[in-house]
C-alpha cells in the first residue's frame, strides 16, 4: 500500500467518522403519538391522512410544529350554544392558517337553547374563509352540563340539528359534517341523515363496529394523543381515504368557492 493510498483511506474513514458525528448530534424529529394507546385502534395511526381537534383546553399551539410533525388537517372549536365563543378559536384560526394547515371549525350543540339562536351564533363568529375545511356539527348529549344535563326526543334532536346545518351550509357554501360519538348516536342518528359526511369517535375500537352501516369520512381514535406543539393530550384523528383523496376534497373546496 502506498502513502497515497493509505491517505486516502484515512481520509475516507475521517470523513464517515464526521457524517456519523453529525447524524448523532442533530435533534430527532418529533413524531405522532398516543400517551395511552389502544390496540383496537392501532390501525389509525397508521393511516395516511392524519389530523387533530383542538379547543382552549390545549392552551398555545405552535401550529408550525404541529405541521412539521405531520399533521394534515386541523378542527378548531369555535362556538357552543347561543352565546359561547371559545377563547382561543380566533388565535388558533389565523396561526393554523399561517402554518400551512388546512382547518375548519365547529360548533358544539346545546339542547336547552333554540337551534336558530345557535345557528346565527356560529354564523356571527365563524368567518367563511375561501380556505376553510367545510364546518362541523358536533352533536353529543350534555351529561357534562349542570344546566341541561337531560336528552330531548329524537325528533326535536334532528329538528335542531336540520335548522343548524342549513345555516352553516348557507354561510360557508359548503355542506357541513356532522360529528357523533357513541352515546348519541344509537338515540338519534342511526339511519338518518345520510347526505352529510360523518366524523366518529371510536377510541375502542373500529368504526365499523360501533357504527354499523353508516359510512364515515373522519375518524377520532384517541383523546390521548401526543403532538409536537402542542403540551398534554389532544384528540388525534384520521380521514378515511388516501392522500390523493384527500387532495381531491381540498380541490373541491376551492372550486366551491
Amino acid at each position: 500500500m502506498t502513502i497515497f493510498a493509505s491517505k486516502a483511506r484515512a481520509a475516507a474513514i475521517l470523513g464517515t467518522v464526521l457524517l456519523l458525528s453529525a447524524a448523532l448530534a442533530a435533534p430527532a424529529i418529533a413524531r405522532l403519538g398516543d400517551n395511552d394507546p389502544h390496540r383496537a385502534v392501532s390501525r389509525a395511526h397508521q393511516m395516511p391522512v392524519q389530523g387533530i381537534d383542538v379547543s382552549q383546553w390545549q392552551g398555545d399551539i405552535d401550529w408550525n410544529q404541529v405541521r412539521q410533525a405531520g399533521i394534515d388537517f386541523a378542527y378548531i372549536k369555535a362556538t357552543e350554544g347561543g352565546d359561547h365563543l371559545d377563547p382561543k378559536f380566533l388565535q388558533n384560526w389565523y396561526a393554523a392558517k399561517r402554518a400551512g394547515i388546512p382547518r375548519g371549525a365547529y360548533h358544539f350543540v346545546y339542547w336547552c337553547r333554540p337551534a336558530h339562536e345557535q345557528a346565527l351564533w356560529f354564523m356571527l363568529n365563524v368567518p367563511n374563509d375561501p380556505d376553510a375545511l367545510p364546518p362541523v356539527l358536533d352533536v353529543e348529549w350534555n351529561g357534562h352540563s349542570k344546566s341541561c344535563p337531560h336528552k330531548i326526543s329524537k325528533q326535536k334532536a334532528l329538528e335542531k340539528i336540520r335548522i343548524i346545518l342549513r345555516a352553516m351550509e348557507i354561510h360557508t357554501g359548503m355542506r357541513p359534517v356532522i360529528y357523533t360519538d357513541p352515546g348519541f348516536y344509537p338515540d338519534v342518528l342511526h339511519g338518518e341523515l345520510d347526505i352529510y359526511p360523518f366524523w366518529v369517535r371510536s377510541t375502542a375500537a373500529e368504526p365499523h363496529t360501533i357504527y354499523p352501516g353508516r359510512k364515515w369520512s373522519f375518524w377520532q381514535f384517541t383523546t390521548t394523543g401526543s403532538v409536537p406543539g402542542i403540551r398534554g393530550n389532544v384528540d388525534r384523528n384520521a380521514f378515511n381515504g388516501n392522500k390523493a383523496a384527500w387532495g381531491r376534497v381540498l380541490q373541491s373546496i376551492q372550486a366551491a368557492k
